[in-house]
């Protein structure tokens, strides 16, 4: 077991690898240094023929609530804080994004079989990554979506990914809403391997991890390459651009008085109010759901 908050185990008599994300006390949210060991850990486990199988899942119930939003603009380093508060360049953001998007392409072709154990939240680059694995189980409690967008629009994430795998109006819906959903609502969409009790989800990760490392390694990295090849070819021509320079322009946004602005909140407020205080700007009671209650 390696040390840090991400933690690493491997189990060659099976070839399986399981990566544990280990910030529980943030809803295993991470920082660019914890994403960095992630990566580093995903290239390692990606060169060791041992691995055939790496498991992904979060400590204390919960998988991910993506990207730690206590310094929003902390992912841009220094300059994006410096004496003279300016926002930061247009430069950095590409440079920056393109750098952070090239971790979930990553995983996205990862050529080794992946399983994403989900329970708690799949939020943000949680939902992304559950999105991406081979295969998710998932918890039908577990809070998914993407509510950074209602930080800074929809243009958030990889696009190409959400429409590819969760179609079209359903993309529109989670993105332009920034709703938070459970996964139950999905089931009937195939969108996750499985959907099941909460209790289920650990044996039932470790049950597919197990059937698919007796799968000969060199047709699992053939087969992901293939993999690849086809999700290119029909549904993600120019994501590996497009992602990163769609929200390198979304994170420049200008806000209306009236507009929610999470950036400005969260020094006034702190960052547990600012989420408070996002959640009730966008809450808007839905007059078809009361209806149906008072029926």
């Amino acid at each position: 077991m390696s040390e840090g908050r991400v933690l690493l185990e491997r189990d060659e008599g099976t070839g399986i690898a399981r990566l544990t994300l280990d910030n529980p006390s943030r809803r295993n949210a991470y920082d660019p240094a914890m994403r960095e060991q992630l990566g580093t850990y995903l290239d390692e486990l990606a060169a060791d023929d041992a691995v055939k199988v790496v498991v992904l899942r979060g400590n204390g119930g919960v998988f991910s609530t993506g990207a730690d939003m206590a310094n929003a603009y902390g992912w841009y380093g220094d300059a994006a804080n410096d004496s003279r508060q300016r926002r930061p360049s247009q430069r950095r953001r590409l440079s920056v994004d393109r750098k952070s998007f090239s971790f979930y392409h990553n995983f996205l072709g990862y050529p080794k079989a992946t399983i994403a154990e989900v329970q708690g939240f799949a939020l943000g680059g949680g939902f992304e990554l559950a999105l991406m694995a081979d295969i998710a189980v998932v918890a039908g409690d577990t809070r998914i979506g993407m509510p950074a967008t209602r930080f800074l629009g929809p243009a958030l994430g990889s696009l190409h990914m959400f429409f590819y795998r969760l179609g079209p109006v359903l993309a529109r819906r989670l993105l332009l809403t920034g709703d938070m959903i459970p996964a139950s609502e999905l089931a009937h969409l195939s969108v996750f391997t499985e959907v099941i009790d909460g209790a289920d989800v650990s044996a039932r990760a470790d049950w597919w991890a197990r059937k698919l490392s007796r799968m000969p390694a060199d047709g699992i990295v053939i087969a992901k390459e293939a993999f690849r090849l086809v999700e290119q070819l029909q549904g993600y021509q120019g994501e590996e651009v497009a992602s990163y320079l769609f929200h390198a322009f979304g994170t420049n946004l200008q806000f209306e008085d009236d507009e929610f602005n999470f950036v400005k909140t969260r020094p006034r407020h702190g960052t547990k109010r600012a989420f408070q205080l996002r959640d009730e700007h966008f809450d808007l009671p839905d007059p078809e759901a009361d209806d149906q209650l008072a029926r």
